[in-house]
């Protein structure tokens, strides 16, 4: 297992040496005026900087003109480009709960957007999107997932929601075969699954201590974790119980195949596109591209070229950054 502390400042969007807030405010101005809009400009300025700089240039723009650059650069841009753009915009608290907001929005919810979000963020993050979602829309976030949602995966995303999860590195040996034994208690060994069992250890555990528990698991039944989740799960729930596996065993694998499966096949999915690109940017994104090359033998970056159109692709492929080697 890769260790997660090598996962500091691996973004691949960092913050801009000799920022001046009010001079990049001009920049945008000048972008906007007159006919037609200096998107070039746009791209350059706003995939260069730290989402901390683009809340500073937003508030310059306020004291400089008066004006909301947000709904300025809105008025100015259509289609994906002006997706990209509000995302970068907003802080990443108000950008999750946005993106949750779609997921649970009209017939049905998308469960996948749910998972990913609310498994991978911290409980810092967690709390802070939660607060950003309850301000924007009339009920809350824990209330919202239990409308949406029914059974075990509506007990385990809410559960996720409450942000207890350990986040120290700590492994404890004798109490991950403990927990190994639990599992497999709850699963292969019982009439029926006793699935609030793997909820909890699953919700609560630090991801290196559940690597330890998916380790003994296997050395006690000589079968992977998956395997018992394909076989003692179903729906939803299963999906989401195997997405939290892998996450634990390769976090950047797990957006890897994310952003591989929005490009994949017939069409584009836009939205996951640029939802785990504009989260992940200042991140992961560095490792998020070397385990997608391993893992699909192209380049993320010359997947994007090649693959995706329409006038957004050039900030995404800003925003992912060129290796040395493309």
């Amino acid at each position: 297992m890769s260790s997660r502390s090598a996962y500091k400042a691996r973004g691949t969007v960092r913050p801009c040496p000799g920022f001046n807030a009010y001079h990049d405010a001009e920049n945008l101005r000048n972008s906007m005026k007159g006919l037609g809009t200096d998107e070039d400009v746009i791209i350059d300025l706003l995939a260069s900087r730290s989402n901390s700089q683009r809340q500073q240039i937003i508030q310059a723009f306020k004291s400089a003109y008066d004006k909301n650059l947000i709904d300025e650069l809105n008025s100015e841009l259509g289609g994906n480009f002006k997706t990209v753009v509000e995302g970068l915009m907003l802080t990443p608290a108000k950008f999750d709960a946005q993106q949750l907001k779609y997921a649970m929005e009209g017939a049905g919810t998308d469960e996948h957007i749910l998972v990913e979000i609310v498994l991978t963020r911290t409980n810092k993050q967690i709390f802070e999107f939660s607060e950003a979602f309850q301000s924007e829309n009339a009920m809350s976030l824990k209330d919202s997932f239990k409308d949406e949602n029914t059974g075990d995966f509506e007990q385990l995303i809410v559960s996720l929601q409450k942000a207890k999860r350990d986040e120290s590195k700590h492994v404890d040996v004798s109490l991950a075969k403990i927990d190994a034994q639990e599992l497999l208690a709850a699963g292969e060994d019982k009439w029926g699954t006793d699935e609030t069992k793997f909820i909890k250890i699953f919700c609560r555990r630090n991801f290196a201590h559940l690597y330890k528990v998916f380790e003994e698991y296997y050395q006690i039944t000589n079968k992977e974790i998956e395997d018992t989740i394909k076989d003692e799960m179903s729906g939803t729930f299963q999906m989401a119980m195997l997405g939290l596996v892998q996450y634990v065993k390769n976090p950047a694998g797990f957006f890897a195949t994310k952003l591989y499966e929005s490009m994949a096949g017939a069409g584009t999915d836009d939205q996951a596109l640029i939802r785990i690109i504009i989260s992940r940017s200042e991140v992961d994104m560095m490792d998020i591209k070397t385990e997608f090359f391993k893992l699909y033998g192209k380049s993320l970056f010359s997947y994007i070229e090649d693959d995706v159109g329409g006038d957004y692709r050039k900030i995404l492929l800003h925003l992912c950054g060129k290796d040395e080697d493309e």
